[in-house]
């Protein structure tokens, strides 16, 4: 494989390097192996690593090693100095990095970080592409979760293989750079109706409304969102758990901020959004479940925001199916 090749990536037969194994990278990274990709992980957790290696990956010691282990390199990471630690450190995947190697970077991540790294690993002999995912940790776990990918043309097309395995929804949205700013946009949509959500499900509490029927209320109103029906559900459980914590909701929001800011755009409910979770991220813990925002509603209302028969954890009930690119209208 060299820098120029525009040959389609064979994701029988190419070795592919991940790091970070975290809620969303370890899902990513098990449908490549469930659909065997021969991979190398690496990640600081050696337990996870560990897990791995016991289904059929093989485990590197540093990045670089994976790098020059790899005709691609994956990483997914909790924020953009995680991503800049992992590719320009000392023992680096810029100092492993293979000529033509591509790299992945599917962090939600910085735009300007990603161009910037994005430029060394061109210096470097490789490729660059920014594809952030989207729509939740359970659909990453089936292969159906959606990918935007920003890069050149050329370069798309070389890496949609692999793409399609990792995701059902492929978009190809532009040059490098382009995709991390597309995702800090969903997040903060998501995070907008997360808060709506939080405040709607706690003002039917206290007025008496049983939660089960607002739930189904609102999934068959013209007030529903993916928010509501995903995370609506573990609101009510009382458990949580979404695989998402108010630090990554605070990263993801204030990244946004940051794109506003750069293109004066004046927002007024971002930053509202940015105090609410600040707030809550201090009197609960950053490391607390992002839906646990609603326990600021639920303790000053004095009401308990629960209900019976829904579920603690979401999984997929889609089938596993190979992705398929997203055509924009023209």
């Amino acid at each position: 494989m060299t820098a120029l090749d525009s040959t389609p990536i064979d994701p029988q037969s190419t070795r592919v390097g991940f790091i970070g194994l975290g809620n969303v990278g370890g899902k990513l990274a098990g449908s490549l192996l469930r659909n065997g990709v021969d991979l190398v992980v690496r990640d600081l957790d050696s337990d996870l690593v560990d897990s791995f290696v016991g289904a059929g990956a093989t485990a590197a010691s540093t990045p670089s090693e994976l790098a020059a282990m790899c005709d691609v390199v994956i990483t997914c990471l909790p924020s953009p100095a995680a991503s800049v630690a992992v590719m320009e450190s000392d023992d680096g995947v810029l100092v492993g990095l293979r000529p033509g190697a591509v790299w992945l970077e599917m962090s939600t991540t910085d735009s300007d970080e990603v161009t910037r790294i994005g430029a060394l690993v061109a210096g470097a002999g490789g490729a660059a592409v920014d594809c952030p995912v989207s729509g939740g940790c359970h659909r990453a776990a089936t292969g159906n979760i959606s990918i935007f990918a920003g890069t050149e043309r050329a370069t798309f097309e070389r890496v949609f293989p692999l793409l399609t395995i990792l995701g059902r929804r492929v978009l190809h949205t532009g040059e490098l750079g382009s995709a991390s700013i597309l995702k800090v946009a969903t997040n903060y949509l998501a995070t907008a109706n997360l808060i709506a959500v939080t405040e709607a499900l706690t003002t039917m509490a206290a007025a008496g409304i049983d939660l089960g029927t607002t739930y189904e209320a609102f999934r068959i109103s013209s007030g529903n969102s993916f928010v509501h029906e995903t995370e609506g559900q573990v609101i009510l459980n009382g458990g949580r758990d979404i695989s998402f914590t108010m630090d990554l909701v605070l990263k993801d929001i204030g990244l946004f901020q940051d794109v506003a800011d750069a293109a004066g755009v004046p927002l007024e409910m971002n930053p509202l959004m940015i105090d609410i979770f600040s707030d809550a991220a201090e009197r609960y813990g950053d490391r607390e479940w992002s839906p646990n925002v609603i326990r600021r509603l639920e303790d000053a209302a004095g009401v308990s925001v629960t209900a019976p028969g829904f579920p603690a954890e979401l999984l997929d009930d889609e089938p596993e199916e190979r992705g398929a690119e997203v055509v924009v209208r023209r």
